[in-house]
């Protein structure tokens, strides 16, 4: 490394120590309250510090009005809280602390005549069933969190020690093409309820009419398929995912009407070959929840399935996404723990993995959503 540079790093690095250490002096924070100029900076820093200590009573507040469904309640009109305290078995005490705690996270309003209604986050989930899905899945998750030093000591992870990893049977689990339709049902129903944003993303981002066939891989019920099938009407599509989970894709191309232009393979890629034949590899929000060396494992197959000329679509969320870097470092990081392997990965993760095995140089395809959804697409790299 140059001289030069080594010296800034080490001088920026003692003026962050310094900072560090006037920043946590008592005598400089009651400083910084009292002075006019800094007091707004310290007032704001105390907030933030507050919501994380906070955040776990506000999302328990969510999950409360998501249970009671009070937002499909209020949807066609306002309520009165004791109108609502009668219709969900709550005391009007109860009640009214719920309504004031929703109104001050926006997703209620008060409106007149001592009325409630939805708030502008309220509102944003009644028209998302899957988010709404999500946010009572998450009680596995609290539930794993309970004991946070527990679960990075590994005290909690195992064979099925931790409810993530008893939810997503497929985690780590070795005979994960032996699973039945009961073990994979819950999270093909949660994965199938969550994907309609996704696949908008992707459909908005990448055009598939450019390709003759798409394979997707680990596309649990066929719910992207079926959306690429109305995208690309001329497009030919294939699914290969657990047996289990292929059969209920099955199911559901036979209800679309995709029964002759859809096929659904079951199979394990660590054991068995994709299906070939397909210029588009389609990995949905699959690589995130597997460790690196089973992610270039699949890379592999998928590389040995595609022609020369074949491309590799990647859509999931990304780390160090701009403006929301605790979703891939907090949220997924811990997420992902309990549920027992994978992380959430930059482009630059990727093209790591990619290299490896036998990819070439990605390209970042923009989408709406960053936060949520991030595209990727690659070719084999020329031999």
């Amino acid at each position: 490394m140059d001289t030069a540079l080594t010296w800034r790093h080490r001088w920026f690095d003692r003026w962050l120590t310094t900072r560090d250490r006037l920043v946590a002096s008592e005598r400089f924070q009651r400083w910084a309250n009292a002075f006019p100029l800094t007091r707004p900076i310290a007032r704001r820093r105390a907030r933030e510090l507050f919501d994380l200590c906070a955040g776990f009573v506000y999302s328990q507040v969510l999950l409360a009005c998501v249970r009671l469904r009070l937002f499909e309640q209020l949807q066609a009109a306002p309520l009165d809280a004791a109108t609502l305290a009668a219709r969900n078995g709550l005391t009007l005490d109860a009640m009214q602390r719920l309504l004031a705690a929703a109104v001050s996270l926006r997703l209620l309003e008060q409106r007149s005549d001592a009325r409630y209604g939805l708030g502008m986050l309220g509102a944003a989930l009644v028209g998302n069933p899957g988010v709404v899905k999500m946010i009572e899945h998450h009680a596995l998750l609290y539930a794993d969190l309970r004991d946070p030093v527990a679960l990075l000591r590994g005290e909690r992870r195992g064979e099925r020690e931790t409810e993530l990893s008893r939810y997503w049977a497929y985690a780590g689990n070795p005979d994960a093409a032996a699973l039945g339709a009961e073990q994979v049902a819950d999270y093909s129903e949660l994965m199938a309820a969550s994907q309609p944003l996704v696949t908008r993303e992707v459909l908005a981002a990448y055009p598939l009419k450019r390709h003759r066939r798409l394979l997707d891989v680990g596309g649990g019920d066929g719910s992207f398929v079926c959306a690429a099938a109305q995208a690309a009407p001329r497009l030919e599509l294939a699914l290969f995912d657990l047996p289990a989970v292929a059969q209920r894709a099955t199911r559901r191309f036979a209800q679309a009407g995709l029964g002759v232009r859809a096929q659904a393979f079951g199979g394990d890629f660590r054991r068995d070959a994709l299906p070939a034949g397909a210029d588009l590899v389609t990995l949905v929000r699959v690589l995130f929840d597997h460790p690196d060396e089973t992610v270039v494992e699949l890379l592999r197959a998928v590389h040995r399935a595609l022609p020369p000329a074949g491309t590799l679509l990647i859509a999931e969320p990304m780390a160090e996404a701009s403006g929301a870097e605790p979703m891939g470092a907090a949220y997924f990081g811990f997420y992902l723990m309990a549920m027992g392997r994978g992380r959430a990965r930059a482009p630059q993760d990727f093209q790591r993995l990619l290299t490896a095995a036998g990819f070439g140089p990605l390209r970042v395809v923009p989408t709406p959503s960053p936060l949520q959804t991030g595209v990727l697409v690659v070719q084999p790299a020329r031999r």
